[in-house]
């Protein structure tokens, strides 16, 4: 049985746990992003600024099985989902997928019509890595391949679209994945597609 709740500056003991968890379930592919504790925890306290979305998924024994959090842009329009992060000998259970359409409506609640995230490719997982993303960008977006189980296949299964690239991000040849997903049924200010005339 899982429960998720709003993480505060009061769990000290998830605090910890998800610092441990910041740096482990990254550390395979994306070391960079937080190669030690201090690193973690600083992400973690990062997260717990009032403005933020930080939300825990812990076993009935209390433990944190995973993390996600969300960044306000856009005067609220837009939230970056960020990070999103998984015990990695409880991937594939469903974790990730919860945590992500709980944010989703965190995000409505705040008044938000938008999530965006970042998904780097810098290990050469996708067909975008390695090549020029400036010839023909949208052609190789269109055809984009996963190699290496990259993480933006999850996203699509949770109903993102992939919105941009940006090339070169990590260095040459590895790309930022942008990917977005409206929250709101809301489509007040969009063009009607017009109808065929007869």
């Amino acid at each position: 049985m899982m429960k998720i709740i709003t993480l505060t500056e009061e769990h000290d003991r998830l605090i910890q746990q998800a610092a441990h968890l910041l740096v482990d379930a990254f550390r395979e592919h994306w070391a960079d992003a937080w190669p030690s504790l201090q690193d973690g925890l600083k992400e973690v306290h990062e997260m717990l600024e009032a403005e933020r979305i930080c939300r825990a998924a812990i076993d009935k024994e209390g433990n944190l099985i995973g993390i996600i959090g969300g960044i306000p842009q856009y005067d609220g329009h837009v939230w970056e989902l960020h990070p999103l992060a998984v015990q990695p000998d409880m991937q594939g259970r469903g974790i990730g997928k919860t945590l992500v359409e709980d944010f989703e409506e965190q995000v409505r609640l705040r008044g938000g019509l938008t999530i965006s995230l970042g998904s780097d490719d810098e290990d050469n997982m996708t067909s975008l890595s390695g090549t020029d993303l400036y010839e023909n960008p949208w052609d190789k977006i269109k055809d984009v391949q996963n190699l290496k189980r990259h993480p933006f296949e999850f996203y699509q299964k949770m109903g993102f679209i992939i919105t941009g690239i940006v090339p070169d991000a990590n260095g040459i040849g590895k790309p930022d994945i942008i990917m977005s997903k409206r929250v709101t049924n809301n489509k007040k200010g969009l063009n009607a597609p017009k109808s065929a005339k007869l």
